[in-house]
């Protein structure tokens, strides 16, 4: 099946029906286009999210099945209970964006790349300016010791990255996201693709048709994040 070659000058134009997307790679839906916010909106309103390499065309993806994690089914661990309880950390919420996804694009390892370049960066900093894209911060005193980032459409959280460089701290940074939008009345986490870390805290694999589904019904405009 050919993919869809997306025009960088047409930030509106729609993405091809979910189904043509590949299935090897999995998901791999359209190429090309751009990083702007009118795209990636429509993106994410579509199921669809961008994973290239840095140097390569932008590559947007719609895997099947699709991760997820509905905001009640959240596990929290004994242990990381036991954190919560004796909370070392101070949280807060869209205070250092920029610093939590250059944070998340770090390199795991030493043989390990990282897809958060510097064009993904500079478009997701603009969807923080738009009060679209949002990040949660977990503090040790003074130092940023893990975190989380993504976008609020709807009632719709689609998270990106996660980093921690103190135990239990990403999963603490997960556990404060999960609160704010049950609270505010969000009904989905999308977590893209099957990751162990995520199934052991509640997420769960769903059909991409039932996936698309949830954006139809609750995946509407963006609105304000509350503070």
């Amino acid at each position: 099946m050919q993919l869809t070659w997306l025009d960088p000058e047409q930030p509106e134009m729609p993405f091809p029906d979910l189904d043509r997307a590949l299935k090897d790679p999995d998901g791999l839906l359209a190429i090309a286009g751009c990083l702007t916010p009118p795209r990636l909106i429509n993106a994410y309103r579509s199921g669809v999210f961008p994973w290239y390499n840095p140097g390569e065309p932008i590559l947007w993806w719609s895997p099947d099945p699709r991760l997820v994690l509905f905001p009640d089914q959240l596990k929290v661990s004994r242990s990381l209970a036991k954190t919560l309880r004796h909370n070392p950390f101070h949280i807060t919420f869209d205070q250092s964006f920029a610093q939590v996804m250059q944070a998340c694009a770090a390199p795991r390892n030493a043989d390990s790349g990282t897809w958060i370049n510097h064009d993904m960066l500079q478009a997701y900093c603009r969807l923080n300016q738009m009060g679209i894209a949002h990040s949660v911060e977990v503090w040790l005193e003074d130092e940023l010791v893990g975190g989380l980032y993504g976008l609020g459409i709807g009632k719709i959280f689609f998270g990106e990255s996660m980093f921690h460089r103190y135990r239990d701290a990403s999963k603490v940074a997960l556990v404060y996201l999960v609160r704010k939008l049950q609270a505010d009345g969000y009904q989905l986490i999308d977590c893209q693709v099957k990751s162990d870390h995520l199934i052991s805290l509640g997420a769960c694999e769903i059909a991409r048709s039932q996936f698309k589904q949830f954006l139809d019904r609750y995946c509407l405009n963006p609105e304000p994040w509350t503070k």
